[in-house]
């Protein structure tokens, strides 16, 4: 099979396409898939960069999700050559083929295209895990969404608006800011602009977020507070721009406010299998009937994986990059 590996750490350039032996099924509950298409996430770009490496055992190419067919499984696996499937990864997506735990595939969802399913499981797996895991999303409440037109964002947006809340993205630009409304996002906010703090104040009649879902890191920390309601719950899953920040510990108790941080790749085998059967539960459905949809901005061969890093890291992605074999 084909990989993409990273050579060395640095920029796209670094991306090689190299022959490995095919994979089989080492665990009586592994499942080999015939890659449809593999998703591109901001881990990739890390790891690329010598910034994320992947946990112990994963493949030390990148991908965190993928669709595609069975192949092969083992007598516990619980799926069968020929059936279509979407799997969280620990790493190796970028492939031919990929051999995972059963525990984190799905059957891919229904009413959506082989290829396009590949855009799901990563970020719904994040956005699941935190806004309704740990922040507790509940139907009524307001969500501030940072990043809306991102992979995560997108899907943030979707499942948010499924579960009865209503939402408040930020996304860059008149353009990206009316496709995250007309994904279902009932405030936008152009973030070059305007003012979020001022706008969720605004939108939500001086009360604040409930929940705000962040992926910028340190450069938000302080206005992030300044939007939370009384109560409210900061869940910071990236750090785009930063990672270290001060926090006035006052304005945090007088909210009776928390801060969350969180990471999908490196949570226990476990956990992690708890995560994709919930998700299989509550957002595969929202899936089936069209409350989410994946957004797909482009879909590149896996040997020009390099073009689309280059992308992703323009800023100029909508949705989520898919990797095609």
């Amino acid at each position: 099979m084909r990989i993409v590996t990273i050579t060395h750490p640095g920029g796209p350039g670094v991306l090689q396409v190299r022959d490995l032996p095919d994979p089989r099924p080492e665990r009586p509950d592994d499942v080999v898939v015939s890659v449809a298409a593999a998703g591109v996430n901001r881990a990739d770009l890390l790891q690329r960069e010598g910034r994320y490496p992947p946990p112990p055992g994963a493949p030390d190419w990148p991908g965190l999700e993928v669709s595609g067919e069975v192949v092969t499984a083992g007598p516990d696996a619980g799926f069968r050559p020929g059936d279509r499937v979407a799997a969280l990864l620990d790493g190796g997506g970028y492939a031919d083929l990929v051999r995972v735990p059963a525990a984190l595939v799905l059957p891919a969802p229904d009413g959506v295209p082989l290829v396009d399913a590949a855009a799901l499981p990563e970020a719904a797996c994040t956005v699941w895990a935190t806004l309704v895991g740990s922040a507790r999303l509940r139907a009524g409440e307001t969500v501030l969404v940072h990043g809306g037109s991102g992979g995560i964002g997108t899907t943030a947006i979707q499942v948010a608006r499924a579960l009865g809340a209503r939402v408040v993205a930020t996304a860059g630009g008149p353009e990206r800011a009316a496709r995250c409304a007309a994904l279902g996002a009932d405030v936008v906010v152009d973030h070059r602009s305007e003012d979020f703090v001022a706008a969720v104040r605004e939108a939500t009649d001086g009360r604040g977020a409930d929940v705000v879902l962040d992926v910028v890191g340190a450069a938000y920390l302080e206005r992030n507070l300044a939007a939370l309601a009384t109560g409210g719950r900061l869940e910071v899953i990236g750090l785009q721009k930063g990672r270290r920040a001060e926090l006035d510990l006052a304005a945090l108790m007088a909210a009776r406010a928390s801060v969350h941080g969180a990471t999908l790749r490196a949570r226990p085998a476990a956990e992690k299998a708890e995560i994709v059967a919930a998700v299989g539960e509550h957002v595969w459905p929202m899936v089936a009937d069209g409350r989410v949809r994946p957004v797909v901005h482009d879909r590149v061969p896996l040997a020009e994986a390099a073009r689309a890093h280059e992308a992703l890291e323009s800023g100029e992605v909508f949705g989520k990059l898919l990797l095609v074999p």
